[in-house]
């Protein structure tokens, strides 16, 4: 098993891969088929973490609304965490916010056309970057994303463990020295391909559990395969630890059927986007109500919200106000009543959509 960059390099590695993606690779997508940074882009950082049947959703709609950087960077915050409300990951909405600022302000309106450049940007990575810089301008760049990864590590049976830095900066250069060669104009046509063949690889062929390594182009050069043990491929030994808690969400709607909604901090989970008011237990949701109105609350189905290291258990209170009587608070500085057809454009938490919507 080779644990270092010093196995022997996959002949044509670079060639198979972007034949299998001309006649066998992922063609269809909206985000395929441009030169546009600006799409790639948004479909780059809505791909992270997110399946490709979620953004087929959001990418076009996104678009419609927003749809080139000037128009992004234009909007306000509401706007673009509504849009991207319910993709997750919220950090993502606010880095792309901001990275279109910084291209108009440092950039003149047009995206950096090289990898470097590119990743001193807010919310873009070196995989990122290069992901943009490769098929934007052809730069020969090298990606190493999640589905890269897997595919690399297997066909080199790469056994360093990829949670030290090291390891994983070595997996960078296999990753470069696998790069295709060429002039500019000849990369400028073969490294797209090579990126979203190596993309294609990892998402519809060389998948997690149970490879199907018959339909791919690199089986006879895979030492993975050769060694049957294309599953313990990448080698990461650090995982995360996962922790619990619990919310109390204070719901206090108007005879009206407005919702009291309070903008979350700006960092924590949900940061930047609205909920209704959140409380660490029972008694501090009572005391704050008691204050706000008399009016009788009562308790909602509690429910859980999985997310990447935490399990949220939901606790929702209803309280609901009589007709006539004084708002308990007025609007402003992060506050706001709203009412269903509001909640379309704001940024809110998937499940406090649902949970309001069932309402």
């Amino acid at each position: 098993m080779a644990t270092d960059t010093g196995a022997a390099r996959p002949q044509d590695f670079a060639r198979r891969v972007t034949g299998w993606q001309a006649t066998h690779g992922r063609s269809g997508l909206p985000w395929q088929g441009t030169r546009d940074p600006y799409r790639v882009w948004l479909s780059e950082i809505m791909l992270q973490q997110t399946q490709v049947a979620t953004v087929l959703d959001y990418f076009p709609r996104f678009l419609d609304r927003l749809p080139d950087v000037r128009t992004l960077a234009e909007a306000p915050a509401d706007e673009v965490l509504g849009l991207w409300s319910g993709l997750g990951y919220y950090s993502r909405a606010r880095n792309l916010h901001k990275c279109a600022q910084k291209v108009m302000s440092d950039f003149g309106g047009e995206f950096p056309r090289t990898a470097e450049q590119l990743a001193t940007l807010p919310g873009i990575g070196r995989s990122t970057a290069a992901a943009i810089a490769s098929f934007c301008f052809g730069e020969r760049a090298a990606i190493l994303d999640a589905n890269v990864k897997r595919v690399l590590t297997r066909v080199m049976a790469y056994g360093a463990d990829l949670a030290r830095p090291a390891a994983e900066r070595a997996l960078w250069q296999v990753a470069t020295e696998l790069l295709p060669d060429g002039d500019a104009a000849e990369l400028r046509e073969e490294m797209p391909r090579y990126t979203q063949g190596l993309m294609d690889l990892g998402a519809t062929v060389c998948v997690p559990r149970r490879p199907l390594c018959l339909l791919c182009p690199v089986e006879d050069v895979c030492q993975a395969h050769a060694e049957g043990r294309q599953e313990a491929y990448p080698v990461k030994t650090k995982t995360l630890k996962r922790s619990a808690e619990s919310w109390w969400l204070l719901v206090v709607r108007d005879a009206s059927g407005r919702v009291l909604l309070q903008r979350r901090p700006d960092s924590g989970i949900w940061a930047g986007l609205y909920c209704v008011p959140v409380f660490a237990d029972r008694a501090a949701l009572d005391a704050r109500l008691a204050q706000w109105t008399n009016a009788p609350a009562h308790d909602l189905p509690v429910f859980l919200h999985v997310l990447t290291h935490k399990d949220l258990h939901l606790h929702p209170v209803l309280a609901e106000l009589p007709a006539g009587g004084p708002l308990p608070v007025e609007e402003g500085d992060g506050v706001r009543w709203a009412t269903a057809a509001d909640w379309v454009d704001i940024g809110l938490p998937t499940p406090l959509r649902r949970l309001l919507g069932e309402l």
